[in-house]
């Protein structure tokens, strides 16, 4: 179990052989420059590739262990899961490995070098302003999301390991306590307590569970209500018995500590923490959604909390269902992103004919039944020009907007109908965008808010739409995800 010191400039490390690392040394063909950072577990080095001197080489770090007293079982463990994992990662939200070196000459990991420092520099500065923390919460869950699908659960989700690109995308760091769900995990096999860092821990990672994607979602949560309050949720614990009053004890309402965080977003906190990891967003990408369309948040209780849930009485009888109770959990990191994907019905209520409509949301039925744990977004454009002044009001003087929006509902009503009681609130959100390509709307929407599945309909065949092409042909060619085009039996 790890604590979350300030971070510490000492002297260079040693290497595992004892000789000490020192600036301008070679490591298999990597000269070490500067010593930047030590921490718990690591030194980092910026180093650069000698056969790229002269050249444009893309700056690397080299993290090296840190091996105190020549044998530090968690140290050498955790090293050896972060060179498992990190050759196995791509993409925007992880650093791109480049090198590893093993423990029977001189352990190391070559990486990308992220400019910058990491979120802990913000955390001083807390509470922060509400829009920085729904944009650093949005971030991070889409960088989770794209972890969760490479088979990776983090485990150590903390302000120190997360960093962000020029460009905006969060980066996630320090894969020592991870677990890949195709690679053996070694610190469950061989150590007999919770492994994280205490104020981030899961209610499941302290009843050694570390195989639920939920738990990163939990250590998101605490670091939003860190950002907007300024205190930490269960404080800083560094006991078992301390970790274990999360299953039991409720934090103090974020909107009690700082009464103009909006509902919304305290709904979106609290459900981060629910102890049951069923009671949370099934994935980051659903809770990258609710931070991204605050709208849409479905409100209970939790939202105009401004007490903890119960006094003494409530706090026991969780303790004695905490000493029994055995955390339900899941195959695996990608099965749970599978199970709960983001489905967008992409639909023109203003223009399709009844029988294509029809058809759409059959398709979109067919999916809600054999997905149960999915989100459906049902969306509308409103076609806008790209020069003229636009007409909002329609002849009677109603909004066209509004219009638009009355009509998705109205079609999407009876898929809320065919939904279980307790699977309606939230389930099924809508939204109308006002743009003057209805393609790219589409398309910048589900890659915004990181759809799975794109449902849609095909006009009819015609001249006019073989000349100008279709939308749903442009969908099809610019998007990242599945895509659904259907047609009506009486269209063909």
């Amino acid at each position: 179990m790890e604590s979350d010191p300030q971070q510490q400039e000492q002297a260079p490390p040693a290497s595992t052989a004892g000789q000490r690392l020192e600036a301008g040394q070679v490591i298999d063909g990597f000269r070490l420059e500067e010593h930047l950072h030590q921490g718990g577990m690591a030194h980092l080095w910026r180093v650069t590739r000698v056969a790229d001197e002269g050249g444009d080489a893309s700056p690397l770090i080299m993290k090296v262990p840190r091996i105190k007293g020549g044998d530090d079982p968690a140290t050498i463990v955790g090293f050896e899961v972060e060179q498992m994992i990190m050759p196995t990662l791509s993409g925007p939200h992880v650093p791109k490995f480049v090198a590893k070196g093993d423990f029977t000459r001189q352990p190391y990991i070559v990486m990308e070098h992220i400019p910058g420092a990491s979120l802990r520099a913000r955390f001083d500065a807390a509470p922060l302003p509400l829009d920085e923390v729904i944009e650093i919460g949005s971030r991070v869950a889409t960088a989770l999301h794209d972890l969760h699908r490479q088979h990776v659960i983090h485990l150590d989700v903390k302000p120190s390991n997360i960093m962000f690109r020029p460009s905006g995308e969060a980066v996630l760091v320090d894969f020592g306590l991870s677990r890949h769900d195709r690679l053996p995990d070694l610190l469950d096999e061989e150590f007999e307590l919770p492994m994280g860092t205490g104020p981030y821990m899961s209610p499941e990672q302290v009843q050694f569970v570390r195989n639920d994607a939920r738990s990163d979602l939990f250590a998101l949560g605490v670091l939003m209500y860190h950002l907007a309050t300024g205190e930490r949720p269960f404080g800083n614990p560094n006991t078992v018995r301390g970790l274990r009053q999360r299953l039991y004890r409720e934090p103090v309402p974020p909107r009690v500590l700082r009464p103009e965080i909006p509902p919304w977003l305290q709904e979106v906190i609290l459900r981060c923490l629910a102890v049951q990891p069923a009671e949370r967003h099934q994935t980051a990408a659903q809770l990258a959604f609710d931070l991204q369309n605050p709208t849409q948040v479905k409100l209970t209780e939790r939202a105009e909390r401004m007490q903890k849930k119960s006094g003494g009485l409530g706090t026991l009888k969780r303790w004695f269902s905490a000493i029994g109770g055995e955390p339900v959990t899941i195959a695996s990191a990608a099965e749970q992103t599978e199970r709960s994907p983001i489905i967008l019905a992409a639909v023109d209520v203003a223009g399709a004919t009844p029988a294509l409509l029809e058809a759409v949301r059959h398709t979109v039925q067919r999916l809600l039944t054999t997905e149960p744990g999915a989100r459906l977004a049902c969306l509308a454009v409103m076609k806008t020009n790209r020069i003229a002044t636009d007409e909002l009001m329609e002849a009677d003087g109603s909004s066209k907007h509004v219009n638009l929006l009355v009509k998705l509902k109205h079609w999407a009503h009876p898929l809320q109908r065919a939904l279980e009681p307790q699977q309606q609130d939230g389930r099924v959100t809508y939204h109308v965008l006002e743009a003057p390509d209805a393609a790219g709307a589409i398309v910048d929407y589900a890659r915004k808010n990181q759809v799975d599945h794109v449902v849609m309909g095909a006009r009819s065949s015609g001249g006019l739409r073989r000349y100008l092409g279709s939308v749903s042909a442009e969908v099809v060619a610019q998007s990242d995800c599945t895509v659904t085009v259907v047609r009506a039996v009486s269209e063909d």
